[in-house]
């Protein structure tokens, strides 16, 4: 993977397919690979596509901390910039979904068109994880048993529907497993994403903005899609008894509604 400086913080990227530039930022303990080949091949069929691992994540360099999530946009603006591309579509899932909205506040002129996947705007109405799930989180977290930790995530952040089959087990291990995920990176990833609150901002964004959210997500409850949607507003696609990790359980589908929503016509 090539890289750019940003902030004196070494940023990999890649970038494949053809069209107009499409950035994507993962979310939290995410790296590029997160995006899986089945979605993000999808996209670059009609687009040319850019993703990275945020600070301190995968193969980027050691993240500077603590950091919030207008840092982590800048840091999106950053790899822009670095690639001289004047305005991309902007996909941004989870925490990428709440880094791509101060991205788009700071900076709407850089966006194309915004897609928020499984995110969430802070403020009186958004909602976290259930306090018993992150309860047994962080049980698990303590109990340094890293195969325990990964079937925690996979229950978290995958729907029972899709869980069913086991065998989709092991290619979310190899991603799991695959790069460095620092805990004190995700500790403070953590922190940034429970102080993100755009909520009484929102309603500043013009860009066309899509909302996805599956209605089985446990990490991020669906309340939140309804509320970012109705904020800006925005068009909300709820994918049936899917979980957080809606891209992983619905790669074409997933892909499909980016795809129409970002050759839109204007």
């Amino acid at each position: 993977m090539p890289s750019v400086d940003v902030g004196g913080t070494e940023l990999h990227y890649a970038r494949a397919g053809a069209g107009e530039p499409m950035l994507l930022i993962q979310g939290m303990s995410a790296t590029h690979l997160t995006w899986g080949r089945p979605f993000l091949g999808s996209l670059e069929e009609s687009f040319d596509c850019i993703v990275f691992d945020n600070r301190g994540m995968g193969r980027s360099g050691k993240a500077e901390m603590p950091f919030t999530t207008a840092d982590l946009a800048a840091d999106a603006l950053g790899v822009l910039d670095a690639l001289e591309i004047e305005r991309a579509h902007v996909v941004g899932i989870s925490m990428g979904g709440m880094i791509a909205q101060e991205l788009a506040l700071a900076h709407p002129g850089r966006i194309r068109t915004l897609t928020l996947g499984a995110t969430y705007c802070g403020g009186p109405e958004g909602k976290l994880m259930d306090p018993e799930d992150l309860q047994r989180l962080g049980a698990t977290f303590a109990a340094r048993d890293p195969e325990r930790v990964r079937r925690m995530m996979w229950e978290i952040n995958l729907s029972p529907g899709f869980r069913e089959d086991d065998s989709r087990f092991a290619a979310f291990e190899e991603m799991a497993t695959a790069l460095p995920a620092p805990a004190a990176v995700i500790v403070q990833q953590m922190r940034a994403c429970g102080a993100h609150d755009t909520s009484d901002r929102l309603g500043q964004i013009s860009n066309p903005t899509l909302v996805i959210h599956g209605t089985e997500d446990r990490l991020l409850p669906a309340v939140n899609g309804h509320e970012i949607a109705s904020l800006l507003p925005a068009r909300l696609e709820l994918l049936e008894d899917t979980g957080h990790m809606f891209w992983w359980e619905q790669p074409e589908r997933s892909a499909s509604l980016i795809r129409d929503h970002a050759l839109a016509p204007v």
